[in-house]
């Protein structure tokens, strides 16, 4: 229980950063449909006295999405985000953020310049010091107001087209929450039970894996900023033919708790959280956002799912089928599509076959199934920290596919998608402002690799660096332990001798042993010497 006092102590000395710029929430920001807020180092709009970038007029894509989603006017996220805001950041060179504050992924340094490469590791090939830093990071995150960022607890038309702004305060970690929350929701189309299902402007469609990976790209860079630790990133559970979670353990995740299976040990840290947006029916049946109040404790209970929707957890050679798949989406683009990379790795198309609308699931979605619990939620999924594990390594599986055909930027579709995929489309509902398309090239153009990924050679170092760094830890003492039992083996090597040369250069007996009836009575039947 140590790490709750390490993240309560951290939470008075670093400030947190990230969803709707809080300079961005207020009254005059809405009704002037404007967000552009100051950089602390000069002062002004966008940093733009410093060229870091310039308050612009947003253009979204016009290009035609496909028929799932009949409506128009009706969702705030539809063309995101003119909704709220037509004026936001347009930042330059290597600069990025909601002001144009922070560094693109993959460089650092006060003015942006210097270009770094991390590595996202196996956890199970996280040192000890590296698994206790992962567990009190993801804590201080969930314990942390965030300073930078709110969340809306109301639609635009609630907030009186913004006379009203309706916001709340949470925690740097529950603003992700909230983010995967937003863009999976179900689309209120106005009164209690009025709502459209077929949506999802983060999944479902091709959207789908450039989403997630901006998703975890940000996530990583916000711990980051909170920790003042640059050299952190998102490691990966490589969860190909694992017959149970193999991180449910106290030490990582959480292990089950011991008289409850669907809530976590009491020796987890992560017992103590509290979940939100995790209640999709509810809100729809009153026609209302999640208004991200605490909704009771995280729940998990892999294993004790239902298995006609899902059978296992995926095999390699269910990955495998994936990766050798080379159309990246196909026909409609949405869950029924067939031979679809995208569809396959995210769930819907069969790993065995190809075909789409599977009447059971696999890949990432077979894994949300078997946690059983606040994971297997879609809207309510980021709740539980496992879920960045696992999509570390769909994202993995992502890059190796990317890696392994090569597509061109064309083979992302630029129209006809599902609503919030097409390749123009702003992500919902990040700010600031990215496109589905500049997230379908490579990680280590983003700044990263993936340990999974390296040659077989760099593959061994890595899985064998987590003891070497225990034995490197241990040095000191074992070298003390030898110092200690090579003078405890000259002592007694002294102390040998000593007696070996008394004996030898003793003065003969006065009297020698002699065998003595009267003692032999008496219960002695010798004298000794040493």
């Amino acid at each position: 229980m140590w790490l709750l006092g390490f993240a309560s102590l951290m939470v008075y000395f670093a400030p947190s950063y990230q969803q709707f710029p809080r300079a961005c929430a207020t009254r005059d920001a809405l009704l002037s449909k404007e967000c552009c807020p100051s950089w602390d180092g000069d002062g002004s709009a966008c940093g733009a006295n410093s060229g870091r970038g310039f308050c612009w007029d947003v253009e979204v894509s016009q290009e035609p999405d496909g028929p799932q989603y009949p409506f128009s006017g009706l969702d705030d996220r539809e063309k995101w985000p003119l909704v709220f805001y037509n004026r936001t950041c347009q930042c330059t060179g290597n600069f990025m953020g909601f002001n144009c504050g922070d560094c693109k992924f993959g460089f650092f340094g006060v003015n942006c310049n210097e270009r770094r490469e991390t590595l996202r590791r196996n956890v199970f090939h996280l040192s000890r010091a590296e698994r206790i830093r992962l567990v009190s990071y993801l804590n201080l995150a969930k314990q942390t107001i965030s300073q930078d960022y709110v969340v809306p607890t109301g639609t635009y038309q609630e907030m009186e087209n913004g006379s009203t702004p309706l916001f709340t305060d949470v925690s740097v970690y529950d603003v992700f929450v909230w983010m995967h929350y937003y863009v999976s929701r179900n689309a209120l189309l106005g009164g209690p039970g009025n709502v459209w299902t077929n949506v999802d402007f983060g999944h479902w469609a091709p959207g789908f894996p450039p989403w997630h990976r901006f998703y975890l790209l940000q996530w990583e860079h916000e711990i980051r900023k909170l920790t003042g630790d640059m050299t952190f990133s998102i490691p990966y559970w490589d969860w190909r033919d694992a017959q149970d979670c193999d991180v449910c353990t106290d030490e990582l995740m959480g292990a089950r708790h011991p008289q409850d299976p669907s809530i976590l040990s009491p020796g987890s840290v992560f017992s103590s959280w509290r979940v939100l947006c995790s209640r999709p029916e509810d809100y729809n049946r009153r026609g209302v956002l999640c208004d991200a109040r605490s909704e009771g404790p995280l729940r998990r209970n892999p294993g004790n799912h239902n298995r006609n929707v899902v059978e296992r957890l995926p095999t390699s050679a269910d990955v495998e089928f994936t990766l050798s798949l080379t159309s990246y989406d196909t026909g409609a683009m949405d869950r029924t599509a067939n031979m679809s990379f995208r569809n396959t790795l995210e769930g819907f198309g069969d790993s065995r076959s190809g075909m789409g609308n599977s009447s059971r699931m696999s890949m990432h979605a077979a894994l949300h199934v078997f946690m059983n619990g606040s994971m297997s939620s879609v809207q309510g999924s980021a709740n539980d920290p496992i879920f960045l594990l696992h999509h570390a390594f769909v994202d993995c599986i992502y890059e190796e596919w990317l890696r392994r055909h090569r597509p061109a930027l064309s083979q992302y579709p630029e129209s006809n998608a599902p609503i919030g995929h097409n390749g123009g489309y702003f992500m919902v509902p990040f700010l600031p402002l990215h496109t589905n398309r500049e997230f379908f090239i490579s990680s280590k153009d983003l700044g990263y690799e993936y340990s999974h990924l390296l040659d077989a050679n760099q593959r061994l170092s890595e899985s064998i660096r987590p003891y070497l760094e225990e034995l490197q830890g241990m040095w000191g003492w074992l070298v003390l332990a030898g110092v200690c039992g090579g003078l405890l083996s000259l002592a007694l090597a002294a102390v040998f001798m000593h007696i070996k040369y008394k004996n030898l250069f003793a003065l003969p007996e006065r009297e020698p042993l002699i065998f003595s009836p009267d003692k032999e009575e008496n219960g002695y039947n010798y004298q000794s010497t040493m």
